[in-house]
């Protein structure tokens, strides 16, 4: 899992379906209402014109963005991992921590994570903590604000 941005098949489908968005989408009006200020003369006061440009070179940093994850990406089917005992890239693991606080989450590739729906990034603290674990294992993690260990209590997936 060393080489590339892991990433599941739901996460570049998203990845692909932004910069396309971008491209294909929010780009080409733009650029129709910047030639269409540009063509009215003085620039230097033209809001079309100003604001226009501005919205070009966001969108154009983000395609380069995503163009750039997603030739790095490496994409992982969850449903093909072949280590079904342990915590790798893909599964949803049940996890308790000291006072019984319990707490699903799914390890997913950097690009898609959304702590809030217990999709945890690859690279965070608490994925790397859990790696290679199994049910039972405690794990200790990390934080700014101090350690916390937590135990594995089930390991499902997709």
């Amino acid at each position: 899992m060393s080489e590339g941005n892991p990433i599941t098949p739901a996460g570049m489908a998203a990845l692909r379906a932004r910069y396309d968005h971008l491209l294909h989408g929010e780009r080409p009006p733009i650029v129709e209402v910047v030639r269409w200020a540009a063509g009215n003369g003085d620039r230097s006061e033209n809001g079309d014109y100003i604001y226009g440009r501005k919205r070009l070179r966001e969108i154009d940093r983000e395609l380069g963005h995503l163009a750039k994850r997603m030739a790095a990406a490496r994409v992982i089917d969850p449903a093909a991992q072949t280590e079904r005992a342990a915590v790798v890239f893909g599964c949803t693991a049940e996890i308790a921590d000291e006072d019984d606080h319990r707490r699903t989450v799914t390890l997913v590739g950097d690009d898609e994570q959304d702590v809030a729906a217990g999709r945890i990034g690859w690279s965070a603290p608490i994925a790397r903590a859990l790696r290679g674990a199994r049910v039972g294992d405690v794990r200790v993690v990390r934080l700014p604000g101090g350690e916390k260990s937590w135990e594995i209590m089930a390991i499902r997936w997709p």
